[in-house]
């Protein structure tokens, strides 16, 4: 959600964060603000809207030189997207600055106790108690790092918090709980960021914060504590991709170039997974063979287009491993009281590693005893540091809010989980296993197929443009992928969308169709699942027997479906559980170039974060 950025070097602060703040516009946000400590005292600017607001407040009143900073893009959760409400967040003196990302949920308490004492809260934002208990703290500490260990001890709910104090003109705070924060480390200068595309352009060398510990960040280095005090260990990594992988490469949007990303991102998924021996193998694995083999239920948990792909992956688990699997919205998971032992595993599937319901499933899955496998995009993050076992997707950053390239890999870590299943509960021979993962090196290929044959897509979905709805519809692992199908068209065009599983039509949902409604149908391979694809052949009859105009994306060679599709769109033919990685690429190139049609920002559409860090 909300992109924080703090730096303390030899440059001109106020550059360094506003650059970097431009870096995290994919995250979302409503506002934004900067603040730098300079000639004895503390100047900040502010403004609501893009961050272009205060690009241009900056050039008309600019802030004194200094080489500390923070920056801040928020997404409004307390009060409403106004200068007021932006971030920085100063104490009623102008002597300290916060920024802050998710919430703080004792903050009502805290501000009745600061107005009781004298203090002028001037915003609705739970985020201006800090910057008051901050200056409380800091007159008997004499330090912003002791005083923020101080204020962190008081609060409750889950939070990022990075603040500067002009009394120390050299020195960045920052702390974390349940939310992102990630150090960089340069030649003579250091960052904050809640996101390592804030200074990958300066350094790829990072150092992780664990849980509930403060970093205090001066030219030559950090100091990390808990919020207790005392010295706490931390990790250092290199990034594995640089500034230009986050650039759009010459394409108009940030989607488009990840969709186009696709087939080298699923092939970087793959690389490496069959070892020396030939046996299949993750990233990191601190479960047992022998705990794995005694694994009696699969749960994944996951949200949005996540979710679709744990969805998918049942598919698989189940049929691959002969273990049950569920799938579970991850904010439902914990508030249904699931039944979880030592025997359960449970997959959480996150982009970020941030996600706040996945994270928290994850947390409670454990509280119960169970083992959880994380599979994620973000190298230390905090989902795969909690986490007993982790396959990254290695997809490299994705920028743009509606999650394309992401999902691809998600569902390629999802089959390699359930076929490293198969292999240590001994269901598949190895030779079986290495087939599948031959059958999914081939997968680049064909999705680097499909999108050469999208131009009719992009058509179609231009003439589309004034339709107020779109239904898709599947069956088997088609349905998920008409999920993904509808998300998309919801997050990007903002059109009612459903995807609804093809053998429900008759339940109720055909009575949505009338003359002329688009209707996109994943048809299942006349191979793999003969039946299936029997039947869905007669919903597309039934619903164009009603006036709907049908979109039929089906296998290359299926003739069947030929009469019955208004305009048809063709795919190679892969196996079965293999086809939602080709049957989602329209999909996505349907809802971006209909966004676009209708004249939408497609990498930051409305009212949506890319990464959710609050429940």
């Amino acid at each position: 959600m909300c992109g924080i950025v703090g730096y303390v070097g030899g440059q001109s602060a106020q550059d360094v964060v506003v650059a970097g703040l431009r870096r995290l516009e994919y995250r979302g946000y409503d506002s934004a603000g900067v603040a730098v400590p300079a000639d004895g005292g503390l100047a900040s600017a502010k403004k609501a809207g893009k961050l272009v607001n205060l690009e241009k407040e900056l050039k008309d009143r600019p802030l004194p030189a200094g080489n500390t900073g923070l920056g801040h893009t928020r997404w409004a959760t307390h009060g409403g997207p106004t200068d007021a409400n932006a971030h920085p967040h100063l104490d009623n003196a102008g002597r300290v600055a916060v920024v802050h990302n998710g919430i703080i949920e004792n903050f009502a308490v805290l501000r009745e106790e600061l107005t009781g004492r004298g203090h002028h809260l001037a915003s609705e934002t739970d985020t201006e108690v800090v910057a008051h208990l901050l200056a409380e703290a800091y007159s008997s500490a004499g330090e912003l790092a002791e005083a923020m260990r101080q204020v962190c001890r008081r609060l409750e709910g889950a939070f990022t918090l990075v603040a500067v104090h002009a009394d120390e003109p050299g020195t960045v705070v920052g702390a974390r709980r349940n939310s992102p924060l990630v150090v960089g480390v340069g030649d003579g200068e250091m960052f904050l960021a809640s996101d390592v595309a804030a200074f990958i352009a300066h350094t790829r060398s990072a150092i992780e914060l664990g849980q509930d510990q403060v970093v205090e960040l001066r030219r030559d280095g950090a100091t990390v504590t808990g919020f207790d005090g005392h010295p706490a260990g931390t990790r250092a990594y290199h990034v594995d991709w640089d500034a230009s992988a986050a650039e759009k490469g010459g394409y108009a949007s940030f989607m488009l170039k990840e969709i186009a990303d696709q087939p080298k991102a699923v092939a970087d998924t793959l690389l490496g997974r069959i070892g020396a021996s030939g046996a299949l193998r993750l990233d990191e694995v601190r479960i047992p063979p022998h705990e794995l083999r005694d694994v009696d239920k699969v749960v994944v948990v996951a949200c949005g287009t996540a979710f679709h792909a744990g969805m998918i992956a049942k598919y698989a688990i189940e049929h691959i491993t002969r273990l049950p699997c569920e799938t579970e919205l991850a904010s439902e998971f914990r508030y249904r009281d699931p039944i979880l032992d030592g025997r359960t595993l449970v997959v959480a599937i996150s982009q970020s590693g941030e996600t706040m319901d996945t994270l928290m499933a994850l947390r409670h899955a454990r509280e119960q005893g169970a083992r959880v496998l994380a599979i994620c995009n973000t190298n230390g993050s905090t989902i795969p540091r909690e986490s007993d076992a982790v396959l990254y997707t290695h997809a490299g950053p994705e920028v743009a809010v509606a999650s394309t390239k992401a999902f691809l890999t998600q569902l390629v870590a999802c089959y390699l989980v359930a076929l490293y299943l198969g292999q240590v509960r001994g269901t598949k021979w190895g030779d079986e296993i290495r087939t599948v993962v031959h059958q999914l090196s081939d997968i680049p290929r064909q999705v680097e197929a499909v999108l050469g044959t999208m131009e009719p897509v992009r058509e179609l979905a231009r003439t589309l443009a004034d339709r107020d709805t779109v239904l898709f519809v599947g069956r088997h692992v088609g349905y998920p992928v008409a999920l993904e199908g509808a998300l998309k068209l919801k997050e990007l065009a903002y059109m009612h969308a459903e995807g609804f599983a093809a053998g429900e039509l008759k339940h109720g949902p055909i009575a949505l169709v009338d003359e002329g409604l688009p209707v996109v149908v994943i048809v299942p391979s006349p191979r793999g699942r003969s039946v299936l694809h029997d039947k869905i052949v007669s919903n597309i009859q039934e619903i164009r027997a009603r006036g709907a105009r049908t979109v039929v994306i089906a296998e290359e060679g299926d003739e069947a479906v030929v009469p019955y599709a208004d305009h048809l769109v063709r795919i190679p033919a892969v196996p079965t559980l293999l086809q939602p990685l080709v049957a989602t690429v329209p999909l996505q190139v349907f809802a971006c170039e209909l966004a676009t049609a209708r004249g939408n920002e497609v990498d930051q559409p409305r009212n949506l974060a890319k990464s959710v860090t609050v429940e």
